[in-house]
């Protein structure tokens, strides 16, 4: 979670002198570069027919959706909104384990689901004058992170985690890729200052996406996602050493909503 924060700044700091879809071009083609040649020293196989199953598939549709609306949300939105609303990931992924993979949710953490989805509308406050509606791009990117894990729990166990990251990485640079020719915008050439955000954002993207998949393919979902929102703590110390952002009353409220709720599922899980 930790890189996964450090990632998000850089690419929100590339974002700055190089245009959205260039930045996600680039950095989903470095991502599956790394993962490509991981995958290769270890001699696993790019491709076979387990790529293509409909979980494959699934997931790779909700990766296009997560990694488009969130780098988006980080481009327009102040990162510590952006990842505080990331933070409501973990509830769908739980409702949807329980949903689709028949792990055992009691009433308590359904709650506790509810709750922190009503923090998530705290944050957002739709209705109010401070309301922007750019902080959908942040919620849209959330619900494709979930999809994305859940279908990373059903993808074929033959699938090693470079497989996963390589495919992955290579959604990243298909929306990026997209959405460059939706803006139109005129590709530039990386200074070195971009140069240094973006090959730092592959590293640690890179990095944290193994630590991710792995962590989802082996525990109990319900169990390891609430320590995601771990990534809370370290995107918002960022966003305000870094990027100047200031704490809103709704967003600390609507947070400690989300964490506390998070923490009572963990707990809830152990119990179970």
């Amino acid at each position: 979670m930790a890189l996964f924060a450090i990632e998000d700044a850089m690419v929100k700091a590339a974002t700055t002198s190089m245009p959205v879809g260039q930045t996600m071009l680039i950095f989903g083609l470095g991502g599956a570069a790394l993962f490509a040649a991981t995958a290769l020293w270890f001699k696993e196989p790019l491709y076979t027919r387990d790529v293509i199953s409909r979980p494959m598939r699934l997931r790779v549709c909700f990766e296009i959706v997560g990694r488009l609306f969130y780098v988006l949300a980080l481009a327009l939105t102040p990162l510590a909104s952006a990842t505080v609303i990331l933070q409501a990931t973990p509830l769908v992924v739980v409702a949807g384990a329980a949903l689709l993979f028949g792990e055992r949710v009691g009433w308590r953490r359904w709650l506790a689901i509810g709750i922190g989805l009503v923090g998530v509308l705290v944050i957002l406050q739709p209705g109010a004058e401070s309301f922007s509606g750019l902080s959908v791009l942040a919620v849209l990117g959330m619900l494709g992170f979930a999809g994305r894990d859940l279908a990373s729990r059903a993808a074929p166990a033959a699938l090693g985690t470079s497989i996963l990251g390589l495919y992955g990485f290579l959604s990243l640079a298909f929306a990026g890729g997209a959405f460059a020719l939706w803006q139109g915008h005129p590709f530039v050439a990386p200074d070195p200052i971009s140069g240094f955000y973006l090959s730092g954002a592959i590293l640690a993207g890179v990095a944290a996406y193994s630590c991710l998949m792995k962590a989802m393919r082996s525990g109990e979902v319900s169990a390891v996602t609430p320590f995601r929102y771990t990534r809370l703590l370290f995107g918002i110390g960022i966003g305000l050493v870094f990027f100047g952002e200031t704490l809103t009353p709704p967003m600390i409220f609507g947070s400690g909503l989300i964490v506390l709720s998070g923490l009572f599922i963990m707990w809830r899980g152990k119990q179970a």
